[in-house]
């Protein structure tokens, strides 16, 4: 977590933080695997705002679909905006460019851009209905904004050891009182529809971990973030475990790690709608 504390409603966080093993995370993600209920839309010369960008890895692909169009990548983390302005050098895309902001007051005039796109960013923001506000207004009449967000309640370990479900319920729980929303993924067509969207399309889908390599991934994901040290002193202060649990969570999820059934997904909810 950003600065070491819970979200106290003066200062954005990002709960997940910039860990070595959340950032390989990002980096699995790109356009094709996260972005596939949108490309179909995407076609050259559109200009495309990516909020919440991280790294660039979807948008790049993003870049790629819509040039000679323009990308425009935001996130409020320097160094993310950093990551990505090098991935898009490194790929060729000088349709593409990156700059730090705020979701809540975006740095850009009315009607300026065909797409707006975000994925696992309303998930974090607190004040999602300014932040889609935003969108709709940068959005040109007729453009649209496309979200993918987590359900937390249909994400999943299997085989269910122990108490590994409480791992999932301590990590919303985390999410929540940082200001996010773990269930926003299945809540988005109602929260587009009073946002002023219209000609809604909902999806959804499983980012599944289920080859050896995935699984020792995400165990690796899940120790150097929710096992962190960090991460265990805010949920400790805030009531959310014990220590003692954790410890056996860790065990648990050791043990998950080496069962011959050992799955992970993440479920998602997508959302297209259009600006009238």
């Amino acid at each position: 977590m950003k600065g070491k504390e819970m979200q106290d409603g003066s200062d954005p966080t990002y709960t997940m933080g910039y860990s070595d093993e959340f950032l390989a995370l990002l980096k699995r993600r790109n356009a094709e695997n996260v972005a596939f209920h949108l490309l179909p839309r995407l076609k050259p010369g559109l200009r495309v705002l990516d909020l919440g960008c991280g790294p660039g890895t979807i948008s790049v692909g993003l870049a790629k679909a819509v040039e000679p169009g323009e990308l425009h990548g935001v996130d409020m983390e320097e160094s993310q905006v950093e990551m990505a302005q090098a991935a898009a050098v490194a790929g060729g895309h000088d349709n593409a460019s990156f700059r730090t902001g705020d979701a809540t007051d975006l740095p850009y005039e009315d009607d300026f851009f065909d797409v707006v796109h975000f994925h696992a960013v309303l998930m974090h923001v607190p004040d999602t209905r300014t932040t889609l506000a935003e969108a709709k207004r940068v959005l040109k009449p007729g453009g649209f904004v496309s979200a993918r967000e987590l359900i937390g309640d249909s994400s999943f370990l299997k085989p269910t050891l122990g108490s590994l479900e409480d791992v999932w319920e301590t990590f919303q729980s985390l999410l929540t009182a940082n200001g996010g929303h773990p269930q926003i993924g299945k809540e988005l067509k109602g929260i587009l529809i009073d946002a002023g969207f219209s000609d809604l399309e909902i999806s959804g889908s499983f980012e599944t971990f289920a080859t050896g390599e995935d699984i020792a991934f995400f165990h690796a994901l899940a120790t150097g973030w929710f096992f962190a040290s960090d991460t265990v002193e805010v949920a400790v202060k805030h009531g959310l475990a014990t220590h003692a649990q954790f410890d056996d969570w860790q065990r648990t999820l050791d043990e998950w790690k080496d069962a011959s059934g050992a799955l992970a997904a993440l479920a998602w909810g997508e959302a297209i709608g259009f600006k009238p």
